[in-house]
């Protein structure tokens, strides 16, 4: 029985970068992976990361992880599970009163024995001498969803529709 072809995905100069920016490699994330220039800001630097993990550029991924750049790298053996595919960024904020540090909100999208998982995540990033760094996870999953209905006051007519005001009807069943 013959097996499928391995799909490579591996980032090459002349594609759209696998980040999603919609350059092309050799213009995007691959002068950052070489260390040809720096990544500009937190975004830049997040898409950069998700190229690493596409291309398996792990040492890139230890050399801007804060925890352990500057720290020597030693390869690990074996291969990940997740083939990564494409990434979404939903958004990305510098704090006001600190421009060193900022968030990025993202998606990444990958695949793993077939089945297409996602990595929902809000990353924090600190910039240090110069250089921005992946800091730590500030929030797994999808930002929490706030309603944009008015909040209802207790001396406010109920939403049920009872006629009662909200304090002496639902409000005590809640």
């Amino acid at each position: 029985m013959p097996s499928e072809p391995i799909q490579d995905n591996k980032p090459k100069r002349g594609q759209p970068c696998p980040c999603g920016s919609g350059q092309l490699f050799e213009a995007c994330c691959e002068p950052i992976h070489l260390g040809v220039k720096p990544a500009a800001n937190a975004e830049q630097l997040m898409r950069a990361r998700f190229t690493a993990h596409v291309a398996h550029n792990f040492k890139f991924l230890h050399d801007s992880y804060r925890p352990t750049a500057g720290k020597p790298y030693v390869a690990e053996e074996g291969e990940p599970a997740m083939t990564w595919t494409r990434l979404e960024v939903h958004g990305h904020e510098v704090v006001a009163d600190q421009p060193d540090k900022a968030y990025v909100d993202f998606s990444a999208y990958g695949t793993e024995e077939g089945v297409e998982k996602v990595l929902h995540e809000k990353a924090e990033f600190l910039r240090s001498n110069g250089a921005w760094l992946y800091n730590r996870e500030a929030r797994l999953g999808p930002a929490p969803i706030r309603s944009t209905a008015p909040k209802v006051g207790r001396n406010d007519p109920c939403p049920c529709g009872s006629g009662k005001k909200y304090k002496h009807c639902c409000l005590v069943k809640g």
